[in-house]
């Protein structure tokens, strides 16, 4: 499994779930990681990538929060000075936050923010 394969794993049950919870159809991904070619990278800055955006984004106010914001990681990977900073950001604005290491992590911290907690 990679993060990618996480991810899709994750996106998935997201999919899967929003019969139960019609909202979560608004939930999207960032598209700001990942290798690209210099012309595709260039592009994409033009259009507005900022380095350490998390991953994926639920714009559905729960338990006095926001959203929600989780960040997928695989393996030994950590969190990058930017994505740090940009976590303390949204969390700072009301925003929750999560850190996923594998689809189960990102489905906890989903329905526990479902839950409002």
């Amino acid at each position: 499994m990679t993060e990618h394969d996480e991810q899709c794993a994750f996106v998935e049950y997201v999919r899967a779930r929003s019969n139960q919870v019609p909202e979560l159809r608004w939930l999207h991904a960032v598209p700001n990681g990942g290798a690209r070619n210099i012309t595709v990278a260039r592009k994409m800055k033009a259009e507005g990538v900022v380095r350490g955006v998390w991953d994926i984004h639920l714009p559905l106010a729960r338990g006095g929060y926001k959203g929600l914001y989780i960040e997928f990681k695989f393996g030994r990977n950590k969190l990058t000075p930017e994505q740090r900073e940009f976590g303390a950001f949204v969390e700072d604005q009301g925003f929750k936050t999560g850190v996923a290491y594998s689809a189960e992590d990102g489905i906890r911290i989903l329905e526990d923010y479902l839950r409002g907690a």
